[in-house]
């Protein structure tokens, strides 16, 4: 039986399902993706999609039994927390001040607080370990911004830097990596410098077998299961090291180093670390420079030769997509799916959702040739450029006869009817039309001139891919836009058994721009932005977040007059999915609640009337299969 849950939801909980954000654990469990109320109103062990996860990170876990320890039985377990002895701190903790240190005013007339010792400490002693946060090179600068811009993309103008952050001073690096770490124990960031005669402590990376590696070994390397206590074992040293800079900043606060001394230090005396050659060459001319023509003094202190490893150097913060580095080197093979991957550590974006689909050479510009055929490519330039007749206002739609307003068409493109909406345009505050099928001969249309431009290599692609028995492409539409300020972040298929896929791609782009589409990937944490590229199609999956990026290439407000040449974007976006009894009643949840919402009908019962790939092959966009079809329907 087609289960009908999604048909009886709450008017309050539809109206959340397309605005609110899945979490991993709605990914992970399944969980009723339309609730968005309180978990203690919900019946049984039902948990909505809004409700984010516990913090599950602390060392000793609420309720956990994996987690007891052999303390004393008298040791303190109120609220259900395994408080630890001071037995077992003392052997398994890690102070981060040596205890003989305190803070007091600098010897130096150019610095203010500084450490001094309160004991004597030896050569080669730990005087401090401090976690390290790992920031951006980037995350320092202040960029000129006008917090009264009318659009929100020109709010920083990230081509101009004004300064950098006061923090900067106080962060670590290496002139040749894009990442500075950033003390934040206790006293830390109150050593000041003193030059190579006069430093007497450095730093170094936590050595192995010690309590401090032992200990954040196990922070930056555990799984959720990890516990620690005494009987942990560090497999990965200092792991951090071996990694690229842009996995270490995901992992910021897991890592560590110590301030070791150089020599033996007397009491009362000033600790101090060399900030090195650098660092000195900046200070030296600050302090040459007239006052009154000097800005705020702002430099990193400079880590010494070979503290940072060379995995760290010379290489990019950026987020970026393996498979589309270089195409033109490692073209994408015609009919092939990858999972998009991460170009610094190979690992994918999500292997669930966020896919790649290689498409024919000459795909873009043949289906692009079929939609000028047909008027729609026309019927954009009119509406993005609000030509006199085709000005639509946020939200509404309309239908038009596309066919009708070229000579390249012929009679039954005439008769093709397509609605067009302009989406949302008042919240989101950019020009995005939708352009679709709106009556039968129009949706057979589509259909046909995808398969014939050569698209059934990518729905066989999929298919293949993730083993389905078959695929309908239930729903297509046209996206075309001159500008963004804002859009919203959002998933147009979920909750569908990981059965349903929107596969998009360019028809129309503007050269020379920024990336025009944002994914997320499924940490839910990062975004990367990426090109709309010729005979590439991006396929996102059951929870694929995606957005339109901010853009300005033509805006009809602000016109001279010039609409015939004005740049236009249009991108085609194919929806595709393996429909059965597992997801039929929330595709039609998802899809019957649209308005408008054409070809409705098709989520009612099953068979599909109509199916485009089958994996024997007996199907095809132009010649599909389906329980709509007369049983003398061949290929």
């Amino acid at each position: 039986d087609i289960s009908r849950d999604w048909d009886f939801m709450e008017e309050h909980q539809v109206k959340q399902c397309p605005t609110e954000l899945a979490t991993e654990k709605a990914k992970r469990e399944r969980l009723k993706v339309g609730m968005g109320v309180d978990s203690s109103i919900l019946p049984g062990d039902e948990r909505p999609y809004t409700e984010y996860r516990p913090n599950d990170h602390h060392p000793a876990d609420k309720g956990d039994e994996k987690n007891e320890q052999d303390n004393d039985e008298d040791d303190d377990k109120s609220d259900g927390w395994n408080v630890k002895s001071l037995e077992w701190l003392y052997d398994n903790g890690v102070c981060l001040s040596s205890g003989k240190l305190l803070t007091w005013t600098s010897n130096s007339e150019y610095a203010g607080r500084a450490v001094f010792s309160t004991a004597g400490i030896d050569k080669g002693e730990v005087v401090l370990t401090t976690p390290l946060i790992a920031l951006r090179r980037d995350d320092f600068r202040i960029y000129k911004s006008d917090p009264d811009a009318e659009h929100e993309r020109d709010t920083v103008d990230k081509s101009t830097v004004i300064g950098e952050e006061l923090l900067f001073n106080y962060a670590y690096g290496h002139p040749d990596s894009p990442m500075l770490l950033v003390p934040n124990a206790p006293m830390a960031n109150f050593i000041n410098h003193g030059s190579e005669e006069d430093a007497n402590v450095q730093i170094r990376w936590p050595s192995a077998g010690s309590k401090t590696a032992r200990l954040f070994d196990w922070a930056y390397n555990r799984q959720k299961e990890d516990i620690y206590d005494d009987k942990f074992e560090s497999t990965n040293h200092n792991a951090w090291l071996k990694d690229h800079p842009i996995d270490v900043m995901e992992k910021s606060g897991k890592l560590a180093f110590e301030y070791v001394a150089l020599r033996d230090i007397e009491e009362d005396e000033e600790i101090l670390i060399d900030y090195g050659d650098l660092w000195d060459d900046a200070w030296y001319e600050f302090q040459e420079t007239h006052p009154n023509a000097r800005s705020d003094f702002r430099h990193a202190i400079i880590v010494p030769d070979g503290f940072y490893p060379d995995n760290w150097l010379n290489v990019t913060d950026k987020y970026e997509i393996a498979e589309i580095q270089d195409l033109e080197n490692n073209p994408l093979e015609p009919g092939v799916a990858l999972p998009m991957t991460w170009a610094h550590n190979g690992k994918a974006l999500s292997p669930k959702y966020g896919y790649i689909v290689g498409l024919e050479k000459g795909f873009s510009d043949r289906f692009l040739a079929y939609s000028e055929e047909t008027g729609v490519i026309e019927l954009y330039r009119k509406l993005l450029t609000e030509q006199e007749g085709f000005r639509l206002e946020s939200d509404e739609f309309t239908t038009y006869k596309p066919g009708a307003l070229t000579n390249t068409s012929n009679a039954s493109d005439e008769e093709m009817e397509f609605f067009a909406q302009k989406y949302k345009a008042n919240i989101y505050r950019f020009n995005m039309h939708f352009i679709a099928a709106w009556n039968e001969a129009a949706r057979k249309s589509v259909i046909d001139g995808l398969g014939d431009a050569g698209f059934d290599l990518a729905v066989k692609a999929v298919g293949e891919r993730f083993g389905y028995d078959n695929i309908t492409c239930f729903h297509a539409s046209y996206m075309g836009m001159t500008h963004c300020d804002k859009a919203l972040m959002h998933s147009d298929i979920y909750a569908t058994n990981d059965k349903s896929w929107n596969i998009v791609f360019p028809l129309i782009t503007v050269e020379g721009t920024e990336p025009e589409l944002n994914i997320m990937a499924e940490d839910m944490n990062t975004v990367v932005g990426v090109h709309y590229l010729k005979d590439i199609a991006y396929a996102m999956g059951d929870f694929g977040f995606h957005q339109t990026r901010p853009s300005n290439y033509f805006n009809p407000s602000q016109s001279d007059g010039e609409e015939s040449a004005a740049p236009i974007r249009v991108v085609f976006g194919a929806y595709c999915s393996q429909i059965d009894e597992t997801n039929i009643a929330m595709l039609r949840h998802i899809y019957d609640g649209d308005d408008p919402a054409p070809f409705a009908d098709q989520f009612t019962e099953l068979p599909m009337r109509e199916i485009h790939w089958t994996k024997t092959g007996s199907a095809t966009l132009r010649y599909p299969e389906g329980s709509g079809l007369p049983e003398t329907c061949e290929n």
